[in-house]
């Protein structure tokens, strides 16, 4: 089980995801801001990750 420091994540469709802050984020995403613990991290994507759909699925449904 991997523990340690971890930043939230977010890519461009607006889907929210963790990943090792020690390590450069992987193309297509971006730091949000946000690191911490793991259980952390995912409590904070719960609170602000409220609406699951994609960003372009949201887009073409008008809202």
């Amino acid at each position: 089980m991997q523990d340690g420091s971890y930043k939230v994540v977010v890519n461009h469709e607006e889907q929210y995801s963790i990943w090792f802050a020690d390590r450069p984020v992987p193309g297509g995403w971006r730091e949000t801001g946000f690191s911490g613990e793991k259980q952390q991290c995912l409590d904070h994507i719960d609170q602000v990750w409220t609406d699951m759909r994609p960003r372009s699925l949201r887009e073409a449904m008008g809202g």
